[in-house]
């Protein structure tokens, strides 16, 4: 079975989940793949590129994005072309941009049937595009099948109807590499190092690490950093306020991802809601702790996980799993389960539902 795997995204983990999987489906015994990225995708322009047999040319910001819709079903036509001379048998959304109904509209010409990932079936507060929401249901709906990576995000699209009809596939989110294994945990021999990565948006509750670090109390052994980017809040300001705390309000590129990583001994997750992360999976792979709130899919995600602690999504709770962190942290370890071990598991057991749900 030949897959297209494709996602139009320009930055984030969208791009990277799509690279991984089109890289291990061409792995494959029986199975082969092509890759199609936005041509304006930060991870093309990295030191390692993956190889992209479909590039896309998408935008480069909302203007750009406006410009490009009207001509959007003029591009339908040559679209099915490149895909027929790349003849997939079937077709995958790694994960819904805003130009992907050109894709579902090429694919149909072209008599290629398709499946979406979705990572998300609700918007979060502050993230994503206007309309983003409606544009995915709109790709799902035009499917012949949709994946989950987690039961939390699958029993959102029943509630939803988007699975009516058409099969749901289970998947899972697999750990992200970025870069060289790190040293474990206070190799360094300093503080123990607490990083919130990731987008500064309110889902993603900064108010409650604010409250919790707050509850914690000043500790002369805690070196705390929040990375990422998103608007200017009174959540920010709280963190600003706090000793010990270095907010970093910055877009992260791709290749210092690995860095940032490496910096950390430990990752907070405060998320006050949330299907999957992202930064949990870069997190276990890179053998860093977690603290994670019971939240969404999160708690299905780092089930059984022994570098993880969760707690409740509350200020007092956050704050004992920190304090426990502190005082009793676990054995620092190298010895990891294989990350590409993982994604042959999931893109092997992709690959064999795919098979047997869809005539490819």
């Amino acid at each position: 079975m030949k897959v297209l795997v494709w996602q139009w995204g320009r930055r984030g983990a969208g791009p990277r989940y799509a690279a991984e999987l089109a890289a291990t489906l061409r792995d494959l015994p029986g199975h082969d793949s092509v890759l199609s990225l936005s041509a304006q995708a930060e991870l093309l322009r990295g030191p390692a590129p993956p190889r992209c047999d479909l590039p896309f040319s998408t935008y480069s910001g909302l203007a750009g994005l406006l410009l490009r819709l009207p001509a959007a079903p003029f591009l339908v036509g040559p679209l099915a072309e490149r895909i027929r001379a790349l003849a997939p048998d079937v077709a995958i959304c790694g994960m819904p941009a805003a130009l992907d109904l050109v894709m579902a509209a090429a694919l149909r010409r072209a008599g290629v049937p398709f499946l979406v990932v979705v990572h998300d079936a609700d918007a979060h507060p502050g993230d994503g595009f206007p309309a983003q929401m409606l544009l995915q249901r709109l790709l799902v709906r035009r499917a012949d099948g949709v994946i989950a990576l987690t039961s939390h995000v699958a029993g959102r699209l029943r509630a939803q109807g988007l699975a009516k009809g058409k099969p749901l596939i289970m998947a899972t989110l697999p750990p992200f590499v970025f870069g060289p294994p790190p040293p474990p945990p206070r190799a360094h021999g300093g503080k123990l190092r607490l990083l919130s990565f990731g987008r500064l948006l309110p889902y993603k509750g900064l108010d409650l690490l604010a409250a919790a670090l707050s509850h914690l109390g000043a500790h002369p052994d805690l070196d705390v950093r929040v990375v990422g980017s998103g608007p200017d809040s009174e959540a920010l300001d709280l963190l600003r306020r706090l000793p010990g705390v270095r907010v970093e309000n910055r877009w992260v590129p791709e290749d210092e991802v690995g860095a940032l990583l490496a910096w950390a001994d430990a990752l907070v997750l405060s998320h006050t809601e949330a299907s999957q992360s992202g930064v949990a999976a870069a997190a276990i792979a890179a053998r860093r702790w977690v603290v994670a709130t019971r939240v969404g899919g999160i708690t299905e995600q780092l089930s059984g996980e022994t570098l993880a602690r969760l707690c409740d999504p509350a200020p007092e709770s956050l704050a004992a799993a920190l304090r426990d962190l502190l005082e009793s942290p676990p054995e620092p370890t190298t010895q990891a389960g294989d990350p590409r071990a993982a994604w042959r598991r999931t893109a092997t057991a992709m690959a064999e539902r795919i098979g047997t749900v869809l005539p490819v």
